[in-house]
């Protein structure tokens, strides 16, 4: 494998000279904005090891209680606030600092504003201490930002430098989450078009926290780093074909992509508005399963659907899983592409826990169809054949990324006139019936499955999304959690020649060697069908905790 300089790997998208003159002035306008004090030695950014997780604890730049604050996940960051026990200034002031140091070695942001998270933290405490008690159930709690997602005053964009801009108002979800008390001091990277499993823009590549040579996943994969850094103990992703579970599962770390049109979406950059043949959804990237829960408790309590008719008005029920036995499918594979080893030892593991406990009875999940699912969403991405994103890159003399180009180009992207719209939504539909039918001859309550062909791959190789995308095509939600594994070149061997079983298997094959993912997280992926995302979150709860027993 060919050495590359940590200032090679980390680059951005390049383009044209006038393009390259507004890259540079993005790049230096946040430069500017993270604190000299703040800055980590050369000598640390010159050859820092593949592993950078712990480069935070280690660097002199955070004391003791910013570290320990740092450790919190943000079920506990609104108990302590709550409780008198932290203010919202010392919470927001910890991750901030640890944000910036984050954004050194991963370039996972875009926009860093702290002094303005600090202000509004002085507020709320300000509130605390004169009323006695907390503003909203999120008071003090700070909260990184994708990229797309509006808030006031703040640089964002929708995957091209064409349209960066600065932000005149908050979105729909910003507002909800502000007037709940929430904190917000940074915005996160992502990727050219938001539509890559990889995280490369005009600001730079983000790398994975836990071993640099490969992505942190995408569209949410600035996300995803901040957290597995520990500069966010929650942040927001948005997920149309697997940006949230994909980088989650890449970190090592939580997310749960809900049943779309539950969570507020209204006034997300975009640059197909109107596009409806699939919804992408908003939610939660965090430390903790219960935080997923908490955010959803939250949010959907605060009825966003009052704001936005395009939301559906359904609040979360978490069923109580001690009444009844959970039936679980393990989904070995897609019959499509099967997982490298890493997955399928966790997979392993977890079918084995299962099987010796009596609280979940375990089944095979056959999968349905899952090649024609994913043809048929990957059709439904670029109805136009990717003129819209031929144009915005003209537009911005803006290098196209190969994931780009691949995620374009035919034979799954065509230009289609309306009768052609039709047929293909008459097929999605189709689908999802039949697939719904299959769900009900399999008689179980979730999926377990992997939320990705492996761990983490390799920089610009992401080229199936199967994994993720065909539950975004059937709207089914399902939240990512970690195994505890990693990936070890020493047992994640193939024991014989794997034969391929389809032309997309061969290239993930070809992609394995067990030593380019030492130390990636194993993460699994539980799905339940549309609506079911209370049940997604109590089955993942005993999953994980039967696992992990």
């Amino acid at each position: 494998m060919v050495t590359v300089s940590f200032k090679e790997k980390i680059k951005g998208i390049g383009g044209d000279a006038s393009y390259e003159a507004k890259a540079r002035i993005l790049r230096e306008q946040l430069e500017a904005k993270i604190p000299a004090g703040l800055k980590l030695p050369p000598a640390i950014l010159e050859d820092p090891p593949l592993d950078i997780t712990h480069i935070p604890e280690t660097c002199g730049l955070l004391d003791a209680q910013e570290l320990a604050i740092t450790e919190l996940d943000a079920t506990a960051v609104c108990q302590k606030i709550a409780a008198g026990e932290l203010t919202a200034v010392k919470a927001v002031t910890a991750f901030g600092k640890r944000a910036a140091i984050a954004h050194q070695l991963t370039a996972c942001l875009v926009d860093f504003f702290l002094d303005e998270g600090i202000k509004q933290a002085q507020q709320l405490d300000e509130y605390f201490q004169k009323e006695g008690k907390v503003i909203g159930p999120f008071h003090g709690l700070p909260i990184s930002v994708k990229g797309h997602y509006p808030v006031k005053g703040t640089v964002g964009g929708a995957g091209f430098i064409v349209n960066m801009e600065t932000s005149t108002e908050d979105c729909d979800m910003i507002s909800i989450l502000r007037s709940l008390g929430a904190v917000f001091y940074v915005k996160t990277n992502q990727p050219q078009s938001l539509m890559h499993l990889e995280s490369m823009s005009t600001y730079g590549r983000v790398l994975n926290p836990h071993n640099t040579n490969l992505t942190p996943g995408g569209s949410s994969g600035g996300e995803s780093a901040l957290i597995a850094m520990k500069g966010s103990c929650m942040g927001l992703g948005t997920d149309g074909g697997g940006s949230i579970r994909g980088p989650s599962a890449h970190c090592g770390i939580y997310g749960i992509r809900p049943s779309s049109r539950t969570t507020p979406t209204h006034g997300l950059l975009w640059y197909q508005h109107g596009q409806d043949g699939v919804f992408s959804s908003t939610g939660p990237m965090c430390r903790s399963a219960r935080d997923m829960r908490l955010f959803l408790e939250v949010v959907l309590g605060a009825n966003p659907a009052l704001r936005d008719p395009d939301v559906f008005p359904i609040p979360l029920k978490v069923p109580d899983l001690t009444q009844k036995k959970l039936r679980v499918g393990i989904m070995m594979h897609d019959g499509v592409v099967m997982p490298h080893p890493p997955t399928i030892r966790g997979l392993n593991l977890v079918r084995a826990k299962l099987e010796a406990s009596s609280e979940v009875e375990v089944v095979d999940y056959i999968p349905y169809d899952h090649d024609r699912g994913y043809s048929i969403i990957r059709e439904l991405y670029y109805e136009d054949g990717g003129a819209t994103v031929r144009r915005l890159l003209e537009e911005g003399g803006e290098d196209m990324h190969p994931l780009t180009e691949w995620v374009i180009s035919p034979p799954y992207v065509k230009n289609h006139d309306a009768a052609q719209v039709w047929k293909l939504r008459d097929r999605r539909d189709n689908f999802r019936r039949e697939y719904s039918d299959h769900w009900w001859s399999q008689n179980v309550d979730v999926v377990v499955c992997p939320p990705f062909q492996g761990t983490a791959s390799r920089h610009d190789t992401a080229k199936y999304w199967g994994y993720t995308a065909i539950w975004n095509l059937l709207d089914y939600p399902g939240a990512v959690f970690p195994t505890g594994l990693v990936a070890d070149p020493a047992i994640d061997i193939y024991q014989e020649s794997p034969s391929p079983m389809s032309a997309a298997d061969e290239y993930n094959i070809s992609l394995y060697d067990a030593a380019i993912f030492k130390g990636a997280p194993v993460s699994l992926q539980t799905v339940s069908r549309k609506f079911n995302d209370g049940l997604v979150l109590a089955a993942q709860d005993v999953i994980e905790r039967i696992l992990k027993s």
